[in-house]
């Protein structure tokens, strides 16, 4: 967790933040009468919270004080921190969520661990705060979207060529599956942040697999409602790692199984899992991203 981080994130200016906008804000989500009057209510929850918790970590911190090691410990994402980066993105400031999260990663807080500890949780929280009626879908996709915009200004992607037409997720329920509404609810908040989804809800292992050769997906996203569907989910990642003409492809899978055991993703052979829709979303950038600074499968999209 104590990690330094590798790289300095360049000043990103306010109007490249927007830009970012197209990327990872499906239009439509903009077209509300309301907007103005949300964002100006969240503002001021900003103005009341968010900012005096910021000017009291600042004011606290002091580098001399205790040793390098607790001094990490001690910023590391909480509760607090978490709820309070829900704030911010449920705004309109991408900048002071930018300041928020170079404020614990210059502390030699790594990305990952951030990602762990403050990134995930927070779009966990915001479907939490959905789910107890305290926003509503519109407020929990901004809020989503503006966290994948973070991961990729901090991971370096926000930048890369074609990013809107990369940004592709080949959605599946494993065969035998009938659990619809996870598949669905994922596939509505991908759309909704900006990204192409195909979704397969009663294909087999081998309509998947061809799925996956016949068109170009950074992201598959597998779901499966039992220990049932253990067997049959391991044979459609094989069969898709196998056949994909994206090398890199990422693949990330949910369910309940997953939610208990996230060990059980990489037994299953997944890079990764979400225990819930808006994670999903970040899980699929974080892969995305991941894939771009590696370079892993770009070659063969650019080459098509």
């Amino acid at each position: 967790m104590g990690q330094a981080a590798s790289a300095i994130v360049p000043p990103i200016d306010r109007e490249s933040l927007h830009q970012l906008e197209a990327h990872f804000i499906a239009p439509e989500i903009y077209q509300r009468d309301d907007v103005a009057v949300r964002q100006g209510q969240l503002a001021q929850l900003i103005t009341n919270r968010v900012i005096p918790q910021l000017l009291r970590l600042h004011t606290h911190v002091v580098p001399t004080a205790p040793p390098v090691d607790l001094l990490i410990e001690a910023l590391a994402p909480g509760r607090t921190d978490i709820v309070g980066l829900a704030d911010i993105v449920l705004g309109d400031d991408l900048e002071a969520a930018v300041g928020y999260v170079m404020v614990l990663r210059d502390r030699g807080i790594s990305m990952e661990t951030l990602f762990v500890e403050l990134l995930e949780p927070t779009a966990r929280h915001l479907g939490e705060m959905w789910d107890h009626d305290e926003c509503d879908f519109i407020d929990v996709t901004l809020g989503v979207a503006r966290l994948q915009k973070l991961l990729a200004v901090f991971n370096n992607s926000h930048t890369a060529p074609s990013l809107d037409t990369r940004r592709t997720v080949l959605m599946a329920m494993t065969p035998g599956d009938q659990h619809f509404f996870g598949v669905t609810m994922v596939e509505r908040f991908l759309l909704a942040s900006g990204w192409k989804v195909q979704t397969e809800t009663a294909a087999t292992a081998e309509e998947i697999a061809t799925a996956s050769e016949s068109r170009w997906f950074a992201v598959a996203g597998l779901t499966a409602g039992s220990a049932q569907m253990i067997e049959s989910l391991r044979a459609t990642i094989r069969l898709i790692r196998q056949r994909s003409i994206n090398p890199g492809i990422g693949i990330m899978v949910g369910g309940p199984l997953f939610s208990a055991d996230p060990a059980l993703a990489a037994h299953v052979g997944a890079d990764a899992t979400a225990p819930s829709a808006p994670t999903a979303v970040l899980v699929a950038q974080k892969l995305f991203d991941a894939a771009t600074v590696h370079g892993k499968g770009l070659r063969d999209f650019d080459a098509r």
